[in-house]
């Protein structure tokens, strides 16, 4: 974590954020950082729980923002789709008043002929005038069927006009929210930016070192606890996941990034499937809720490894007990192990497919466990 994630790797992804998200005015000003502790062990373990807090409720604010952003999206389409229908019953709106108007003008000229039963009494052949009374029945059918389609089309602009200004009122709101969540990023984001700058390089190798042992230890009670012991071969669609995560090793973390340049960590989830051609939710909670799950003991490559209370982080399992995952801002996609962070569960993007028969897992760089493990939150130490 330490040398890894000095200040200057947190100055950068601070900076990338900024970059990266819509022009809003400045929050009130960032959180304030947890004061450092000694550097004696007992310190050091607080410090680590500090600053894991830290990141912690930056992800949670991160995933807020990318939900919020994602409704937004799709209440933006759905308003688009519904003036199309709108402008559309508008248009036979017009057409139902300008014939209703024709006829209006008709009964004004007196063009609306006598009646069936005075043009049977004045009639010298009533056999003829019978026969003429059908066609005028017709016709005035027709002028009654001119009134209902009036009616019904009015009705239905004013259904789509309310639903869509229901939508409009509902896009409003949202982007309010989304700029609220904004600004809580940003202020969490700077609050580890300036825990960072307090630490001493002594104190960042200690929690570097800490948090490794950590990891390990978790690790081990996992691979003990026989829940790593099975070995199973992913479908050609979790093997195409796991190809494309695998490919993103290296590229930075940036929160609500989701490629092809940044990530972060349902962003790189939520892509390596769309680019295996199966669509996902695209936030670490909607992936816990919606998705179906499997225990851990029987993860195969492509699952996705959910992590904390809130399912804040996820990652992609590639098998052997390491996932790829985008870690927290300051670090780059990259492999780690299983237990890297406390584990909520697992789920399964296609239950419905078909182990491949045979699998070799795509090549690792060689520096694809470089940097910082932890995402959002620490063991107890």
């Amino acid at each position: 974590m330490a040398r890894r994630f000095t200040r200057t790797l947190c100055t950068a992804a601070l900076a990338a954020v900024l970059a990266a998200s819509p022009a809003v005015a400045q929050p009130a000003g960032p959180e304030p950082a947890p004061a450092p502790a000694a550097g004696a062990p007992q310190g050091v373990a607080g410090l680590l729980r500090q600053l894991q807090t830290l990141y912690q409720g930056a992800e949670e604010a991160g995933e807020l923002y990318t939900g919020t952003s994602e409704e937004l999206r799709k209440r933006t389409a759905e308003a688009a789709k519904l003036d199309g229908r709108l402008a559309g019953a508008r248009t036979a709106l017009d057409s139902g008043r300008r014939e209703a108007g024709r006829l209006a003008r008709d009964q004004y000229q007196g063009n609306t002929g006598f009646s069936v039963y005075l043009r049977l009494l004045l009639a010298e052949d009533p056999s003829h005038a019978l026969e003429q009374s059908h066609v005028i029945e017709r016709v005035q059918a027709g002028r009654a069927a001119v009134v209902e389609r009036l009616t019904g089309a009015q009705r239905h602009a004013e259904v789509l006009a309310a639903r869509s200004r229901a939508l409009r009122d509902r896009q409003r709101v949202l982007v309010a929210r989304q700029k609220r969540q904004h600004d809580t990023v940003r202020s969490r984001l700077k609050g580890i930016e300036a825990m960072l700058a307090s630490l001493s390089e002594e104190q960042l190798a200690a929690l570097e070192e800490l948090e490794r042992k950590n990891i390990d230890k978790a690790q081990d009670a996992l691979t003990a606890s026989g829940a790593l012991s099975s070995v199973r071969a992913p479908t050609r669609e979790g093997g195409e996941a796991v190809r494309y995560a695998v490919e993103q090793i290296g590229k930075p973390y940036v929160w609500g990034a989701e490629g092809p340049d940044s990530y972060d960590c349902s962003g790189l989830t939520s892509q390596a499937w769309s680019a295996a051609g199966r669509e996902i939710p695209r936030t670490s909670q909607e992936q816990w809720r919606q998705l179906p799950r499997v225990p851990v003991s029987s993860l195969r490559p492509g699952d996705l490894v959910v992590y904390f209370p809130k399912a804040t982080h996820v990652a992609l399992y590639i098998g052997d007990g390491l996932v790829v995952q985008a870690p927290r801002p300051g670090a780059t996609v990259k492999v780690s192990p299983l237990a890297s962070n406390p584990l909520l569960g697992a789920v399964r993007p296609d239950p419905d497919g078909s182990p491949l028969s045979t699998y070799t897992r795509p090549e690792l760089p060689a520096d694809a466990t470089s940097g910082a493990d932890a995402g959002y939150d620490a063991p107890e130490a």
